[in-house]
């Protein structure tokens, strides 16, 4: 990371508090950044509330845009057309971006990085679980199939964030880092079927670097629920636009 962005520039890092975006924050400070936290979200939100208290523990500088349902609606409408994809998890994240991206531009950054990737490359997810007694092979055709969809979602988001000018990117998500992560043994990601924890080396990471507990150790929670994205969009597909396939 330190070869290919100057540390001068303000960097911005999408934050909800949870374990992958505060260890993002965490590093990129102790590397000399200039970090600036951003949070999205409905009022009273999960994100916000948490994020709030996870970035005061860690001294960085917090920056939060709340939402509202009129111009989420209009921000919907853009998003679907943009992207032409009925994937709801997809418009949801495209949706959480496109505010991100606008926060960054009115505070005058023009780069952003996410933490996305970690579910993928660490076995978040609960479906890793489900595989588990699988075998390591079918554990790694689910990370490969994740990690396929999350490049596609990240193409996605560049489509809908790019007129912002802002340029948002995912360190975790480089090829460079995917095969790092990659080689690294799953027992050190997720220790069983009834394994509810799991991400244990990058959680074992966060502890090591200071990070407070409530944050490594914290339960997944995708954007669009933490945000209440989801909650807002579930509730206007219902009155005007019909029920969408959720893929995941």
């Amino acid at each position: 990371m330190e070869d290919s962005i100057n540390t001068d520039i303000q960097l911005a890092v999408a934050f909800s508090g949870g374990i992958d975006s505060t260890l993002l924050a965490k590093i990129c400070k102790d590397l000399g950044f200039k970090v600036t936290l951003l949070t999205v979200g409905f009022s009273h939100s999960h994100d916000i509330e948490f994020s709030k208290v996870i970035a005061s523990k860690i001294g960085l500088p917090h920056n939060i845009y709340r939402l509202n349902e009129q111009q989420f609606y209009e921000v919907l409408s853009y998003v679907r057309h943009k992207i032409g994809c009925g994937n709801v998890s997809h418009i949801e994240n495209c949706i959480a971006y496109f505010y991100i991206a606008n926060l960054a531009r009115r505070n005058g950054m023009q780069l952003v990085l996410a933490a996305n990737g970690c579910d993928e490359l660490f076995c978040g997810y609960n479906k890793y679980r489900l595989v588990y007694d699988n075998g390591g092979i079918c554990i790694m055709e689910l990370m490969d199939e994740k990690i396929a969809n999350e490049l596609t979602l990240m193409k996605e988001i560049e489509t809908v964030t790019r007129e912002t000018g802002v340029n948002i990117k995912q360190p975790f998500l480089t090829e460079k880092f995917i095969s790092f992560a990659k080689n690294i043994s799953v027992d050190q990601k997720i220790r069983g079927s009834n394994d509810l924890v799991r991400k244990h080396i990058l959680r074992e990471t966060a502890l090591s670097l200071g990070i407070p507990e409530e944050s490594a150790m914290k339960p997944k929670k995708a954007i669009q629920y933490g945000t209440m994205i989801h909650k807002k969009f579930k509730i206007l597909s219902k009155s005007q636009y019909g029920n969408f396939d959720r893929q995941h």
